[in-house]
């Protein structure tokens, strides 16, 4: 049996930059030949593509951390390093992409498209970068930076024109096995489908669509009952409903009561789904021994559409999937406004957006994008590199404003991860 999953939450890390290299030219009969330390590559993206082969989150209920490759280091005669490869992962159409920390929606992806979800690390540079008219023989290079890493949580609602709802049992599987290749399980018990099924329906002289039969609506499915809080979200993509009733009331239950208790259980759910175009197709009309029941259902509910159907005979199957055909055209597709991802960089002026934290008497946070970047690429084991580091934060206004905040000589200075004594 196929296992349907759309809840997932996984950990992605890009790939972190290479090191620049420090090296000087060495050849024969070329005195003083200079620095020739290559780049380091950049790391590779983690990158999520939207697929239409896939409609289940199944692959990652084992695997659940995914890594890019990572750039490597530079070398001499300004060999810069090979960037890292990207990591492709593919999930269905219709996956949304949360921070699981921050909570915030990253990217839906209805429809087949990239999202690159961690920026690999920028290479460092080596040494020959550093070379100028003063300092013709740098032997300092930069530290690759680390690739973007988060917590991911997956969640899948499916796409699809047009959503059949309705009770367990009223045949809204056997309706979609009949307009449809789907082969969804059919039996004659509450709760046989137990994961939404999709299936593609093919009209003739017409424009395809896309059905899904949504299982486990009963009275409270908003609330978790049934199946319904779990699968109720997978109707939100759909641009019609189709209200399929047991007009033949089988179980005993009461076809209007039936129709109106649906409605109220999408109204709780997501006001916007009870707005949503609907349509009514009264099942299993062979069973019924008059029309009565067919002229009250119509009395009671003037102004909603009604068509009579029996999804195992096929009786009015043609003429109602026309019919859904023909709204359809009508429909606007439901518009996308994903998210704009995050700049790689922000470029600031000296101080703007540098912040000191007094975290103890003698002890102080620097935070900021620009200043913090620095800090990662520089090789503090390195002489040169240190001063260099220096040299750039006090251009940024660093020193200027750890004064403004009284710091003292001794004190200690902290820097994302780094942490040194300020002089």
């Amino acid at each position: 049996m196929a296992v349907f999953i759309d809840f997932v939450t996984i950990e992605v890390e890009a790939g972190a930059g290479g090191n620049g290299a420090v090296s000087f030219r060495r050849e024969k009969f070329v005195p003083r030949g200079g620095p020739d330390g290559g780049d380091g590559g950049h790391g590779g993206n983690v990158i999520v593509e939207a697929s239409s082969d896939l409609n289940t989150l199944i692959s990652f209920r084992y695997k659940k951390i995914f890594r890019a490759e990572n750039g490597v280091n530079g070398a001499g005669a300004n060999r810069h390093g090979k960037n890292g490869q990207d990591l492709v992962i593919k999930v269905p159409l219709g996956t949304l992409l949360y921070d699981e920390e921050k909570g915030r929606l990253l990217a839906d992806l209805d429809y087949p498209q990239q999202y690159v979800l961690a920026r690999g690390g920028k290479g460092g540079r080596g040494n020959a970068r550093f070379a100028t008219a003063v300092n013709r023989t740098p032997r300092n290079a930069e530290l690759g930076l680390p690739g973007q890493s988060l917590k991911v949580r997956m969640e899948l609602k499916l796409v699809a024109d047009v959503g059949l709802i309705g009770f367990p049992n009223v045949g809204k599987s056997t309706f979609l096995a009949a307009i449809s290749a789907a082969k969804p399980k059919i039996a004659d018990f509450p709760f046989t489908t137990l994961t939404p099924n999709l299936g593609v329906v093919d009209v003739p002289g017409g424009q395809s669509f896309v059905a899904a039969d949504i299982p486990g609506l009963i009275e409270g499915a908003h609330e978790g009952k049934g199946l319904g809080h779990r699968f109720l979200r997978h109707v939100e993509r759909t641009r019609l409903l189709v209200h399929i009733i047991d007009i033949a009331a089988i179980d005993g239950r009461n076809p209007l009561e039936d129709y109106r208790q649906i409605n109220q259980e999408l109204a709780n759910f997501n006001p916007r789904l009870a707005e949503l175009p609907q349509i009514v197709a009264l099942n299993k009309i062979d069973l019924l021994a008059d029309q009565q029941p067919v002229d009250n259902f119509r009395e009671s509910l003037e102004g909603v559409e009604v068509w009579e159907i029996s999804a195992a005979t096929g009786r009015g199957k043609e003429s109602l999937v026309f019919r859904i055909a023909q709204l359809l055209e009508a429909l606007p597709k439901v518009p996308l406004n994903p998210p704009e991802p995050e700049g790689e960089l922000i470029e600031l002026s000296p101080q703007q957006g540098i912040i000191i934290t007094k975290l103890a008497d003698d002890v102080y946070s620097i935070s900021g994008r620009r200043v913090e970047i620095l800090a990662a690429k520089t090789d503090f084991s390195n002489d040169e590199a240190i001063a260099n580091f220096y040299r750039v934060a006090k251009r940024m206004g660093v020193f200027e404003l750890l004064d403004k905040e009284g710091i003292k000589p001794g004190d200690t200075v902290i820097i994302g991860e780094m942490e040194f004594t300020y002089e």
